[in-house]
Parts: C-alpha cells; structure tokens; sequence
C-alpha cells in the first residue's frame, strides 16, 4: 500500500511539475480554455497573497498531517485515495513556493474565477474523493 501512495503520488508530481516547466514558456488558447503562465502568490482563488512563509507552513501541517492518517488506512478505499490525491497535490505546489516563492499556475478556464495547475485538480479531486467516503461511511 505504501508504495501505491509513492506511485501515485510521484505521477502526479512529475505530471504537474512537467506541464508548470512547460507553461512557462508556451500558452493556448481554445475559446473557453487558455492555458498560459500565471504567477500565484497565494492559495486558491488567491487568498493569503504574499503569504508564504505561512502557506509553507500550512502545507507542511497538511502533508504531515496527511501521512499520519494514510499510515493508519488498512485497505484501499475512496478515502485512502482522496487522501494521496491530496497529498500529491499539496507537495506539488510546495515544491513550487519553496524553489519558486509562487505557485504556477497555467489552467485557465474562462468561466471559472481562478487559474489552476495540475496540483490543484490533484486537491479538488482529493477533497471530493474524501467527500464521498464520509457520506459513504455514514450510508452504511
């Protein structure tokens, strides 16, 4: 099981590290959809901008925090995944304010108020995933 949370999580790191690098230096734009760097300074949507030391520390708690209870899950289930999705996203973006002192941000879908990156679909899809197995704990 430890090394299925490495794999994943590794994956989706390289995944988002890779198409950050490549953003930097390419943009497209497909009508609704425009992908192009973007400096973040902050967390989602942009709240605690030039907060970094802060959101350092933030990150860190929920990483540590993360690992504490993914060491605790005995099998595979909804939230073991929603948590290493989580946990992939939220080194993902560290990775960037400790080299960077910004997130990089490249998604950009018109319609939506926030630009985001792969890490950041990593915690959505995590959130949502842990989401589902509290109400899927409490059906049964």
């Amino acid at each position: 099981m430890k090394l299925k949370i490495f794999y994943i999580s590794f994956f989706i790191i390289i995944l988002d590290q890779l198409t950050k690098v490549y953003f930097k230096s390419e943009s497209y734009n497909f009508g609704i959809l425009s992908l192009h760097f973007v400096k973040n300074y902050g967390a989602g949507f942009g709240v605690l901008q030039g907060q970094k030391i802060l959101l350092i520390a933030i990150s860190i708690f929920a990483i540590a925090l993360i690992l504490y209870y993914l060491k605790g899950i005995k099998k595979e289930d909804v939230l073991f995944y929603g948590l290493t999705f989580l946990l992939a996203g939220a080194i993902g973006n560290l990775i960037d304010r400790l080299f960077l002192s910004y997130v990089i941000d490249f998604i950009d879908l018109k319609f939506f108020p926030a630009v985001f990156n792969v890490a950041d679909v990593s915690n959505t899809m995590g959130a949502l995933l842990i989401f589902i197995s509290l109400f899927k704990k409490r059906g049964s």
